[in-house]
């Protein structure tokens, strides 16, 4: 699963970071509060992820496979692609697959915001 591209947020980044981005943008920020367990901080949840893309596809896997989104960080941080996340967190489900969907709802996410 190490041949999976990260999204990157390069559109209209100018070299911010993931946290930067997310703060900038209060739309997407809101739209991703939904996803992650009520009470999040936003600047936490997005601290480490090396994109912006990455950080929306895991929200979008924790949220529609039910992984706590702490533990997917958690192995994503350690050096885990999303597809070896989600294989690690719940064996049972089609990482590949999974993976493909959160990045596909993460490029949505990010087109619209």
């Amino acid at each position: 699963m190490s041949s999976e591209r990260p999204l990157s947020d390069n559109r209209a980044g100018g070299g911010k970071t993931a946290d930067e981005l997310i703060q900038q943008n209060t739309r997407l920020s809101d739209n991703l509060s939904s996803l992650l367990p009520t009470g999040t901080d936003m600047q936490t949840a997005v601290a480490g992820f090396a994109n912006l893309g990455e950080f929306v596809a895991a929200a979008h896997v924790s949220h529609n496979l039910g992984i706590p989104f702490d533990a997917l960080k958690a192995q994503m941080l350690k050096g885990d692609s999303l597809g070896e996340a989600i294989h690690a967190l719940n064996p049972d489900a089609d990482a590949r697959a999974e993976g493909r969907k959160a990045r596909a709802q993460a490029k949505r996410e990010l087109g619209s915001s």
